[in-house]
């Protein structure tokens, strides 16, 4: 019975109530009469079902050790991602991009309730440690059985990187069984094929996937223009997840990942000349080399692997699940030494990697009826290096800069730890009130050594069945990502074209923020001739040592700095309604929304002063000012509608714009607002004795909405982007 409770408090918490109750629904369809899987084929023979009851209840277990208890969570799942614009072959990032709160930036960069970055991904529960800064998604929307975007007044399970916490849990073999093949592609020379695999031998269930992803259009075009030039794409990625169930309360499960990739960065066409480089020829009208922009050839190469080892048991009231990763990543940024010498004065050869262990440990303690205990610990332990080759002009003292490029090298080794200890009670006061309480302890030594002992307080009230309120506070300890911070040693760049402005270079220190939730949820079960389910949630955030991270340089990696003080707040509206048997029983209508305002400012950058000029320093030591990020309003919303194996859908994201500069204040501007629509259709059919087949069609910013994500401007911005323009796009799927 206590499960039993736990599992619909989780359930009647979630803000999207209606796709936690289908995605319920569907499992336990599958546990008792399976009628399909996720690539339209027949489940395999009965012989299986022990194995997927066993794996059902398993997975039920593993929810219970840590559960969102008091969080905000808006759950995501297959239904969801195949009625959104270019279903599962859409990226990770576009999927997330549906939920509450969530804003778009470059790079394929989101931005979570006002925060940049600080996302915590996990993978079945287990912590994946961050890679560094890129354009990949190595999460693949293909292998996503669901995602949970957990944000608000987190239990203390959670620390760290805390702005949201992406929950994957993944497809696996007892669940997908048979395979898979598909091809998708379409405008601006995208081709996208991939497989998929899945099945049970005995105790063993297993799963696998690999796609490769080529298109003309990998980076955010820095023009506006249909076409972008020098921006091809490529990326090769693989996901592979095998469990053995040892009993019903025990099994052991392996995740690895891998992915490489190569992007073009592309050009901006018409530009002048700022240097003059010997043997180039002279533009008489600048005074300075010529060279055409538009064949720059700026290339950036990426590699990110990583492995999960899982064992998971309960006895009796106890149950735990005890992990170790490994994580690698790099990142090699190739410049064009000729042109970013003649426009940037500088070109520079970047080459970061990260290699990261870590184990994590979760438990939870059935007492009684009234009480839970949970503890866990997590240790990460990152050796990060950075070498940088910069060719940089010298410049004497009298100002006159040199036409005869200099070497200048640098590189950087760190080896950092993380240390997370926590421990908490779930009280259930009465049968409609739940109290958890708790706090962690976290250690981090990188870039200098901090601590923080952070209490934790979630209160949930089911006011009726269908009605839930909930309120929580949470004090939260974010270090700097040791990945990211690899800053050169500016003393070495004094009397070039690359010495900066301002020569502070205090180092990152971690965020300490107190932060405050209270939210709502209700579901009318009987709205018309279906449920409509709605919620609302607020929050505010108050910080010391404000972390964000800017672009700076040519490179594409980013770099973090902190503001000596920050507050972000807003609130979020979420809705969704779905009836069935609108014309055949069989028939279902969905349609969601969601809308939400957010503020975040910074006052004094007291971290990498150098990356800034004076006079942006010296306005913001006196002014909070918008986050560059800052998103004030955003949202969603979707329509769609299956009828005899045939679904039609319709979507649009809306954003408010990011902030620009503006007259003297920095960020003190926003860019215009955007809302590009999207439509498909997809259609499965049934090809008996030889295979189902399944067709897709989509169409990618129906009305060509031209919009800039950025301009170029804007504390730690580096360079303008532009959106993607209308693009059709279709594939089709082999069962088997």
């Amino acid at each position: 019975m206590k499960n039993q409770m736990n599992l619909n408090s989780k359930i009647i918490l979630t803000p999207l109530l209606i796709f936690t109750l289908s995605g319920t629904f569907t499992a336990k369809a599958q546990i008792v009469s399976p009628s399909m899987d996720s690539v339209g084929k027949p489940p395999a023979a009965t012989t299986q079902l022990d194995t997927i009851i066993v794996t059902s209840s398993l997975d039920a277990q593993r929810d219970e050790i840590a559960p969102e208890l008091g969080a905000t969570v808006y759950n995501i799942n297959q239904g969801q991602i195949q009625t959104q614009s270019q279903g599962d072959n859409a990226s990770f990032n576009q999927t997330l991009l549906r939920a509450p709160g969530v804003a778009e930036d470059s790079f394929g960069q989101l931005h979570v309730r006002g925060e940049h970055a600080n996302l915590q991904y996990r993978i079945n529960d287990v912590l994946i440690p961050e890679g560094l800064t890129g354009f990949g998604q190595e999460l693949d929307t293909r292998f996503l059985s669901s995602v949970s975007i957990i944000t608000g007044a987190l239990p203390s399970q959670y620390g760290f990187h805390t702005a949201g916490i992406i929950d994957v849990h993944t497809k696996n073999g007892a669940f997908n069984p048979g395979g898979g093949f598909s091809l998708y592609g379409g405008s601006f020379d995208t081709i996208n094929p991939r497989f998929q695999y899945g099945g049970t031998s005995g105790k063993w269930n297993y799963y696998f996937t690999g796609s490769f992803l080529k298109n003309g259009q990998g980076i955010e075009n820095p023009v506006n223009s249909t076409n972008p030039i020098h921006d091809d794409s490529q990326r090769y990625s693989g996901f592979g997840y095998l469990e053995y169930v040892i009993d019903k309360t025990s099994r052991f499960s392996i995740i690895i990942s891998g992915e490489q990739a190569q992007h073009q960065i592309p050009n901006n066409p018409g530009q002048p000349g700022n240097f003059i480089l010997a043997g180039l020829p002279i533009d008489p009208s600048t005074g300075n080399s010529t060279f055409n922009s538009a064949n720059l050839n700026e290339n950036q190469n990426e590699q990110n692997y990583y492995a999960v080892e899982s064992y998971q048991k309960t006895v009796d009231a106890v149950s735990f699940q005890l992990s170790t990763f490994q994580r690698f990543s790099s990142v090699l940024f190739r410049p064009d030494q000729v042109g970013d010498l003649v426009f940037n004065g500088v070109a520079s050869r970047v080459n970061q990697s990260l290699f990261a262990n870590g184990l994590q440990g979760d438990a939870s303690w059935a007492i009684n009826d009234e009480h839970t205990l949970r503890g866990g610990i997590l240790v990460n332990i990152q050796s990060t290096q950075s070498t940088q080759d910069d060719h940089v002009f010298p410049v004497d003292g009298m100002g006159n800069i040199g036409t005869t490029p200099i070497d200048v090298q640098d590189g950087r080794n760190r080896v950092g730890a993380e240390y997370g200890f926590y421990l908490q009670d779930e009280w259930k006061v009465i049968p409609t009130v739940t109290i958890n309480y708790g706090g962690r302890f976290d250690v981090v030594d990188a870039y200098d050594h901090e601590n923080q002992l952070s209490p934790r307080l979630n209160v949930v009230w089911e006011t009726t069945p269908d009605t839930t309120l909930h309120a929580g506070y949470a004090r939260y300890f974010t270090p700097p990502p040791q990945q990211e911070d690899a800053p050169v040693n500016i003393t070495k760049f004094i009397g070039t074209t690359n010495e900066p402005e301002v020569l502070a270079q205090s180092s990152p220190k971690a965020e300490r923020a107190d932060y405050f939730d209270i939210g709502a949820t209700h579901q009318f079960n009987n709205f018309g001739i279906g449920t409509l389910s709605i919620g609302v949630d607020a929050y505010y955030k108050q910080a010391k040592n404000q972390l964000d991270d800017g672009q700076f340089g040519a490179a594409v990696i980013l770099q973090p700095f902190n503001y000596e003080h920050g507050q972000v707040d807003g609130v979020e509206f979420t809705g969704n309604y779905q009836a069935k048997g609108i014309i055949d029983e069989k028939d279902v209508f969905n349609t969601y929304a969601n809308f939400a305002v957010s503020e975040a400012f910074g006052e004094n950058i007291t971290s990498n002063q150098y990356e800034f000029g004076a006079d942006d320093l010296a306005y913001i030591s006196s002014h909070y000012i918008y986050l560059d990020h800052n998103q004030t309003y955003s949202g969603s919303l979707g329509a769609s509608y299956s009828l005899w194996n045939s679904t039609i859908y319709a979507d649009i994201l809306y954003q408010d714009g990011l902030r620009r500069d503006i007259n003297s204040a920095p960020n003190g501007g926003r860019l215009p607002s955007y809302y590009p629509l999207n439509m498909g259709v997809s259609h499965l059919f049934h090809v008996p004795g030889f295979t189902d087949v399944s067709l897709r069609f989509d169409v990618v910013n129906v009305l060509d909405q031209a919009y800039e994500i950025r301009d170029g401007t804007g504390v730690g911005v580096g360079a303008p982007q532009w959106g993607s323009r209308r693009g059709y796009y279709g594939g089709v799927t082999l069962a088997f």
